[in-house]
């Protein structure tokens, strides 16, 4: 089974990008969960660019969901929302058929962040993802400057995420998306 992980943040360092490659380090048997870096470099959504033939950073984003199982996301909340990067993405997979009933979780770095949460739920479901809420995840990492490494040797953190992983592989075995 092989997951995409999509961070919300830029940053060369970032407590959601260490809670992805954590993820990775803590995957089931079975799942391998691949990072997504392309968000940076992919252009501002425009429709009339959204053609048969996208740009080729939209091609490799849509490419990498169609290949992918599921999708686990991690991100900030900015001013209240979702970064505009990450939003942009969602953007340009709207319209894609690789993108339709993906499994998807999201990983939370912050009980805190309530807001992009709640906006990302709202935007995903409108996308037609299907959410496997019971395997959502919040880590309390905020003013914890912890790699990758220490969140999956913190027993307590790697717990939590080890679980929803878990509960996400089984929800995807018991349901394969539809186009598989």
């Amino acid at each position: 089974m092989r997951l995409l992980a999509l961070c919300g943040s830029l940053r060369a360092v970032s407590s959601n990008s260490a809670a992805l490659q954590a993820a990775a380090l803590l995957a089931p048997a079975g799942v391998e969960v691949v990072a997504y870096g392309g968000l940076a470099g992919l252009p501002h959504f425009n429709p009339d660019l959204d053609t048969d033939a996208p740009p080729a950073a939209v091609t490799s984003l849509r490419e990498a969901v169609g290949a992918s199982d599921g999708l686990l996301i991690s991100s900030p909340e900015y001013a209240h929302g979702v970064p505009g990067a990450l939003k942009n993405a969602l953007d340009w997979l709207v319209a894609s058929l690789e993108f339709h009933d993906t499994p998807t979780i999201l990983v939370s770095t912050s009980p805190a962040s309530i807001h992009a949460p709640a906006q990302l739920r709202e935007i995903l479901t409108t996308m037609s993802a299907r959410l496997v809420e019971a395997a959502f995840v919040t880590l309390p990492l905020r003013g914890r400057p912890l790699d990758a490494a220490a969140i999956a040797a913190d027993p307590e953190l790697a717990s939590a995420l080890a679980g929803g992983l878990a509960r996400f592989a089984a929800a995807i075995a018991a349901q394969p998306r539809a186009d598989r």
